[in-house]
């Protein structure tokens, strides 16, 4: 499965997409989800700008260079489950720092595995947040670094119709077209004090330490398409289990 992030700014209210390709969207598709304010799609590659220097950085964060895409992948969706009676803390180590991700496995039992199961598998070392909206959320998991990325596969699961995408939630990206609660491996953190997205996003879970790193990296500049104009990389993300 391909996913193609959409970036939709409206004013007040926001509202967050991903767009996905199974075969069974036409590649025009996306433009029905479109409004007036609607910015830049960041698939565009015209939009995506060479790394700048270390200039373009905010203090804290290290000049890296851009890796490699991975390319598509074709991974098979994970069968077991996370115990229920543990806590699984995800690390997301950057060159702007580190934060950590506490799972939401009572909540979202098959979205945290998924997760956890692509962790495990090194699936998100080397990648990069590829858009940033100050003030609403950072997002990254693409494989392919352009927005169009994913595992493979995709699960769905719901969240409450009680969610709501504040300051430090991580969630996952979805087409407006695809069901609520599916997810593939882009995730998004909630940089604003409330990003205003309906219940229509799975929940992973929160930002328990280190959210002064997301807010580093939402610093970043951006060009075109929320892209960042310096990398900001996922040298290694860990699983902790206690």
């Amino acid at each position: 499965m391909r996913r193609l992030l959409i970036a939709l700014l409206i004013v007040p209210t926001l509202a967050l997409a991903a767009c996905g390709d199974d075969g069974t969207v036409e590649e025009g598709d996306a433009g029905t989800t479109s409004t007036a304010a609607q910015t830049t799609a960041t698939a565009d590659a015209t939009a995506t700008p060479e790394a700048e220097s270390a200039s373009a950085l905010p203090e804290g964060c290290t000049d890296v260079d851009a890796p490699q895409p991975k390319g598509e992948q074709s991974l098979d969706a994970p069968k077991d489950r996370l115990d229920a009676g543990k806590t699984y803390t995800v690390t997301f180590t950057t060159n702007c720092g580190a934060f950590d991700v506490r799972l939401d496995v009572r909540g979202a039992p098959k979205t945290s595995a998924s997760i956890a199961a692509l962790v495990k598998d090194g699936f998100y070392d080397g990648l990069t947040f590829h858009r940033i909206v100050p003030g609403f959320v950072i997002q990254g998991g693409d494989p392919l670094g352009d927005g169009q990325g994913g595992p493979g596969y995709s699960v769905v699961e719901a969240p409450k119709s009680s969610a709501r995408y504040t300051k430090g939630v991580v969630a996952m990206a979805k087409t407006q077209i695809e069901d609520p609660g599916t997810s593939g491996s882009q995730f998004f953190v909630v940089s604003g004090d409330d990003a205003g997205l309906p219940p229509d996003y799975a929940v992973l879970g929160k930002v328990t330490k280190g959210l002064g790193v997301v807010t580093r990296i939402e610093s970043v500049p951006v060009g075109p398409g929320d892209v960042p104009l310096a990398p900001v990389v996922i040298s290694k993300a860990t699983l902790k289990v206690s």
